[in-house]
């Protein structure tokens, strides 16, 4: 058993609250475990430069933690006067694995904002991001139809994401962050409902690990994935 109780290929308890902040086309509280994040979907009439007269939308993510969402105080970003560069990395790969279900021309000439901001970390807060600014994504596209904005849903699909690793030799689905910090193989996974591989993260801490390895934790990957595609479905009533 592991340190929460639940067996190698159990989530961590998930909840998803949609409509959780008043003013965003699209919001949700997304918390697995301990670890909570809201997720807010902002629609823009505009574009960045590149996509002018394109005729297509973008799509794009920031990510925060907020101080003392961890055991210790994390000072802001703007106190630095940059960007934090783990922070840099995690939005790019929200903003990567959202736009992989997006039909540009569909939305128009319009760009959706996801800004995750974790309130709580208790390990996977990426991959939590991801999940749940699916869902806000989708709320917002919803709006746009409904609105008249837009002819159609312009997404292709459900998209979610999770953490896997080998921690004490054992492949586990889900880490918390005790896990994580004692894993000797880290991984996050992006997958469609249809098993379509969007992006796999895998690092060893300690050794290389072998294909088998490998196989293992996207096999456990795809296991807690598909169930969170469920939970998505559930709160959006589909």
């Amino acid at each position: 058993m592991r340190i929460d109780g639940r067996s190698n290929e159990t989530l961590r308890p998930i909840k998803i609250t949609k409509d959780y902040i008043l003013y965003p086309e699209g919001s949700v509280l997304i918390e697995m475990g301990g670890t909570k994040v809201i997720c807010n979907a902002t629609v823009e009439e505009s574009v960045p430069r590149f996509k002018k007269d394109s005729l297509e939308g973008w799509v794009t993510a920031e990510y925060n933690m907020l101080p003392r969402s961890t055991n210790t105080r994390n000072e802001r970003d703007i106190n630095r006067l940059k960007k934090n560069s783990r922070s840099v990395e995690i939005q790019r790969l929200i903003g990567r694995s959202l736009r992989s279900v997006v039909d540009f021309k569909a939305l128009g000439e319009r760009t959706i904002i996801l800004d995750c901001d974790v309130i709580q970390a208790d390990g996977g807060t990426r991959t939590a991001s991801i999940t749940g600014a699916y869902v806000a994504m989708r709320l917002a596209c919803k709006k746009l139809v409904e609105y008249g904005l837009i002819e159609k849903m312009p997404l292709s699909g459900y998209l979610a994401a999770i953490s896997v690793g080998v921690v004490n030799g054992v492949p586990m689905l889900d880490l918390c962050y005790t896990e994580d910090s004692e894993a000797e193989v880290d991984m996050n996974v992006v997958l469609t409902e249809t098993g379509e591989y969007v992006e796999v993260q895998g690092t060893a801490e300690e050794s290389p690990y072998s294909r088998s390895v490998l196989n293992q934790l996207l096999d456990l990957s795809e296991i807690g994935i598909m169930k969170l595609i469920q939970e998505q479905k559930k709160i959006l009533g589909m």
